[in-house]
């Protein structure tokens, strides 16, 4: 297996971040096989949607209702409402497994590869990009 560790700053705001370009670098060439994408955070995930057609924003308003800022979590270190961030894993996991053919990411014609991060406290992440021959 082959793996790579890509950092990516998402600011100080709510983001869901395409890693799809990236994603598709990492696995050009290399054949059939499997893309594992995994993020080593305990805020964050990794979602496979439609991006620029508003979806991405659609997603952190959900979030928002979901999960929101102002209720009375428990987990009270960081900024107002951190504890939700340690809540999103539980629904959008920390990683996601996309096939991939003749070097080419199998994802349909919508579909992209994303960093999902409501943390506004860590603007620095990372993202584990690994390749599993087929």
């Amino acid at each position: 297996m082959d793996s790579e560790l890509v950092h990516v700053s998402t600011g100080s705001r709510e983001v869901v971040h395409d890693l799809t370009d990236r994603c598709g670098e990492f696995v050009s060439g290399r054949g059939d096989g499997l893309l594992h994408v995994f993020v080593p955070h305990a805020t964050a995930g990794v979602a496979v949607l439609e991006t620029g057609a508003a979806s991405d924003t659609d997603l952190l308003a959900v979030l928002e209702d979901l999960l929101p800022r102002d209720f009375g979590w428990r987990h009270r270190h960081g900024s107002p409402g951190h504890g939700r961030d340690h809540v999103l894993p539980a629904l959008i996991a920390p990683y996601a497994t996309i096939p991939v053919l003749a070097g080419q990411l199998m994802l349909g014609t919508w579909q992209s590869i994303c960093l999902v991060d409501t943390n506004v406290d860590n603007p620095q992440r990372q993202v584990r990009l690994s390749f599993l021959a087929g």
